[in-house]
């Protein structure tokens, strides 16, 4: 069960990973060096407020990139 405060950011990950065909752990690990984060997230563990910005800053460069 996820966390009501990070439902939000599961489902963009959600999107990402649709949009992209990204796995989960592949994305974790080059956002944030860590393969299990979007599972244990997923699995309603919190995260830092830093791997937060970094999981958002990964999906919003990539989406830049993509756009350009």
């Amino acid at each position: 069960m996820t966390l009501d405060i990070h439902q939000s950011l599961v489902e963009e990950i959600d999107d990402f990973l649709s949009d992209t065909g990204m796995s989960d752990s592949y994305f974790g690990k080059v956002a944030t060096g860590n393969s299990e984060v979007v599972s244990r997230l997923k699995a309603g563990r919190t995260i830092t407020g830093r791997t937060e910005k970094n999981l958002r800053d990964f999906m919003a460069a990539r989406r830049a990139k993509g756009a350009a």
